[in-house]
């Protein structure tokens, strides 16, 4: 009896051509999470990826794809010709320029990589680079955007007359005191001690001074 179900492979390299080997790269940021639901993503999809060529991780999606084990592991498998599944582009890094960099690294050692949330598009084809770019176009114009608002906002600020920054840890009064005792010989640890703070703080303290001092 031959079976009516279809591997999306043999319609992508038709049955006569010598199968690719397929490998799937399924992440999770907490260990109380669960891949199964990606996994059936891709049955659902089409494509039959055989148990031990499915790679899961647990990592955060902020972490960059180089820093990620399990998908270091999985490179180092990869051959000309193989075929990589991602349901998400955040598998393949943690920012747009990260999943490029991995795109491109695949691309050139031959690796097709498939992601399913872009309709299962082959990133590495012409159309897959073409989205690529136009992805990396709407980041960078979210980072300008981001930093625009950014520094508009600290001009505000400072025409506002704010003080930017953290807050200071010490009142005023206790600067002067702090002051004082470096006056009267104290150590930085000692002082830092008295008023329970750290040496890095007696010492911004101690600088302060110094430049007003000086001017």
């Amino acid at each position: 009896m031959v079976s009516n179900s279809v591997d999306i492979s043999d319609i992508l390299f038709g049955r006569n051509e010598p199968m690719p080997r397929t490998f799937a790269y399924v992440r999770v940021s907490t260990t109380g999470q669960t891949t199964e639901n990606q996994i059936q993503e891709i049955k659902a999809a089409g494509f039959h990826v055989e148990p031990r060529r499915i790679v899961t991780e647990t990592v955060s999606g902020s972490t960059a794809i180089a820093q990620r084990r399990g998908f270091s592991k999985l490179v180092d498998r990869l051959e000309s010709g193989d075929i990589l599944i991602v349901t998400k582009l955040d598998r393949l890094g943690r920012d747009a320029i990260d999943v490029s960099t991995t795109v491109k690294a695949l691309s050139e050692m031959g690796v097709k990589v498939y992601c399913l949330a872009l309709g299962g598009a082959d990133l590495t084809s012409s159309s897959g680079t073409m989205t690529m770019q136009v992805l990396n176009a709407v980041a960078q114009f979210e980072r300008d955007l981001l930093i625009e608002r950014t520094q508009s906002g600290l001009r505000r600020a400072k025409f506002e007359g704010k003080t930017l920054g953290r807050p200071s840890i010490l009142s005023d009064e206790q600067k002067q005191d702090v002051r004082k005792d470096i006056a009267n010989g104290l150590s930085v640890s000692a002082i830092a001690r008295k008023f329970g703070t750290s040496r890095q703080t007696i010492m911004r303290v101690r600088e302060d001074g110094s430049r007003s001092v000086r001017s």
